[in-house]
């Protein structure tokens, strides 16, 4: 059975479009894009994903060694398509241990990024980008400035801008955030990719998770 979708920003319980309302209502945000984590990563996920996305789906352009792609998850209904889309990957940390590494496009006001980073969200919020970037990236053959977000979570959380809506990359532990200060290059899925070049593991618990809120 498919799971239920749930709310993007609190991980609650949605109640569905009905005779009054054409939207997926949250008891506590209101109208939102209701989540879904897609079961099992691999091909056939992918173009899923990919038939829904409006927006970026960003994955490393070369997977780091020992990497894998361990889940996607959209936000977005059948008529709008997914305004927010999270691709998680797991791999060896620099430091040792395992990792993991979760990206996420979403239109302004979704909240999936602050939802995983344990923020209150739905955006950055006030102050953001206001002094100097923490790191920086390639997002479709473009350098994006990163700026960091504090979290209570065991989580390096940076985000900035790319193709006009945000980007957030997320590592935990906190310490393995030292991946975002090599050059990582991300490409978009919608543009191509090369099959053999993608390598899928089991779905992350992350997607699901429902992290404390700063």
């Amino acid at each position: 059975m498919r799971p239920e979708p749930t709310c993007p920003r609190c991980g609650g319980e949605l109640r569905a479009p009905g005779l009054w309302s054409s939207a997926w209502q949250c008891a506590q945000h209101g109208t939102v894009a209701p989540y879904n984590v897609v079961p099992r990563p691999g091909p056939d996920a992918l173009t899923h994903v990919l038939g829904r996305a409006k927006v970026p789906v960003w994955v490393p352009h070369v997977l780091p060694a020992g990497w894998v792609i361990s889940g996607f998850a959209c936000a977005g209904d059948e008529r709008e398509g997914a305004r927010a889309v999270a691709t998680c990957l797991t791999g060896p940390s620099p430091l040792g241990g395992a990792a993991e590494l979760m990206l996420v496009s979403e239109e302004p006001g979704v909240g999936l990024g602050a939802r995983h980073a344990g923020l209150c969200g739905p955006d950055p919020g006030d102050g953001f980008g206001s002094g100097p970037p923490d790191a920086k990236l390639e997002a479709a053959g473009h350098p994006t400035a990163l700026w960091s977000l504090a979290t209570t979570e065991d989580c390096a959380a940076f985000v900035g801008e790319a193709k006009a809506l945000w980007l957030w990359a997320l590592v935990w532990p906190a310490a393995a955030g030292l991946l975002l200060y090599d050059s990582l290059e991300l490409g978009d899925l919608r543009d191509g990719y090369v099959e053999a070049e993608l390598a899928f593991g089991s779905v992350s618990p992350r997607l699901g998770a429902v992290p404390r809120v700063a």
